[in-house]
């Protein structure tokens, strides 16, 4: 049996997979792990393997420290990269500008043309591609594969991907929607379409993906034609600790008035805000905990976070005309039948109808949540990323 080792190398943190591309969504890898706090004083190293956990505290300094530590971990357990059967190297890249539509092999030049992009997605990038370079030097005989986020909606209709700017701007910096979470809203396609009948050319859906980054996308006849997610991951529905969509004007006024620098504002809205910056928190338990604790905050954050994903939601009813389908995923979409039934309140004259038993009771893989006879199907849709680039990658290597 062959495998893809997958990778998604992040600024302060390395998770990884190896993971049989023929398996179901809903199956255990061989292999999960996760180098976190790299570059602090306390890091930590997770690898699970036959229903074991491995925890580790260590120093990890950088990515090329957190990689060997790993790897050598992985060689202790008798699963390391050069034990298995490994096929190639997934890389999950955030961003592929409007030149990576597709999986592509990685090779100088195309580091080198990542490394143009970075401007585009200056907080991922980079540590996609620390974690591109270490890879390819410890493991130089595999192929290894970039996978981008935005390669599903590189063709957005331009009325849905260009933004009311001026021409000339907009041409010479690369400004458009690119949307993000790509790899998930292709893979929840795929799964869904599983569940009709019909071909994928005939049904329109809705996916909400609700982690701690959120974005939502409208798909007709198996293509997207709108996604809430932008030129960056920032623009959209609230988020864990981003804000999702405001007025831009905001950014002048704490700019001129508050005197936050560019910088500053810019962790404001990409770290500090959405749920964390509205309750203090961005997990989902804690704050249907504090609302029972009688929180106004909390409460607060949550009609927020409601009335913005409903706002998103009616705007895509609208655009695709017939909804055949919601999907929600991610860990939030996939977890919390509270926030799914706010999300879908009094929706039944436009034929959404949730079953609340079913909602309440969600078991594994892909679950239907909404009555017999809705019109529109709803449906809780595990995702499983690591699982679509390592297919992606499979395909592309053979």
């Amino acid at each position: 049996m062959s495998y893809v080792l997958v990778i998604n190398s992040g600024s302060s943190s390395i998770k990884f997979q190896i993971v049989d591309p023929s398996a179901g969504a809903t199956d255990t890898p061989l292999v999960s792990g996760l180098v976190e706090k790299i570059g602090e004083f306390r890091g930590g190293l997770t690898i699970k393997h036959n229903g074991e956990k491995h925890e580790h505290v260590l120093t990890i300094p950088n990515h090329t420290a957190g990689f060997k530590r790993a790897f050598a971990e992985l060689d202790r357990l008798g699963c390391g990269p050069t034990q298995l059967d490994i096929n190639a190297v997934g890389h999950r890249i955030v961003h592929g500008g409007t030149i990576f539509s597709e999986p592509v092999l990685l090779d100088e030049t195309v580091v080198s043309t990542l490394r143009e992009l970075i401007p585009l997605a200056p907080l991922h990038n980079p540590a996609n591609i620390d974690g591109i370079e270490v890879a390819r030097r410890l493991l130089p005989n595999l192929p290894h594969v970039g996978v981008f986020d935005t390669a599903y909606f590189s063709d957005l209709p331009d009325s849905a991907a260009v933004y009311a700017i001026e021409k000339s701007l907009r041409e010479e910096y690369h400004i458009r929607r690119y949307g993000f979470h790509g790899t998930s809203h292709e893979f929840i396609a795929g799964e869904l379409h599983k569940q009709f009948d019909q071909p994928a050319e005939e049904i329109n859906h809705i996916t909400l993906h609700l982690g701690n980054g959120a974005s939502a996308s409208a798909v007709r006849g198996g293509k997207p034609i709108d996604t809430s997610m932008g030129m960056t991951p920032l623009e959209g529905l609230v988020m864990g600790t981003r804000c999702g969509s405001i007025d831009p004007g905001i950014i002048f006024h704490l700019y001129r008035e508050v005197g936050l620098s560019i910088d500053g504002i810019d962790k404001l809205l990409n770290k500090r805000s959405g749920m964390k910056g509205l309750a203090g928190s961005n997990d989902f338990r804690d704050i249907h905990q504090m609302i029972k604790d009688g929180s106004q905050d909390a409460q607060l954050a949550l009609d927020v976070y409601v009335t913005q994903l409903r706002r998103i939601l009616g705007s895509y009813m609208i655009q695709l005309g017939r909804v055949d389908a919601i999907a929600f995923t991610a860990g939030v979409g996939e977890n919390d039948p509270v926030l799914r039934r706010l999300a879908l309140a009094d929706l039944e004259n436009f034929g959404v109808k949730l079953d609340d038993s079913r909602n309440e009771s969600v078991g594994e893989g892909v679950q239907l949540i909404s009555t017999d006879d809705s019109p529109t199907r709803v449906y809780v849709v595990p995702t499983n990323e690591e699982l679509a680039i390592a297919q992606k990658v499979d395909r592309l290597v053979g």
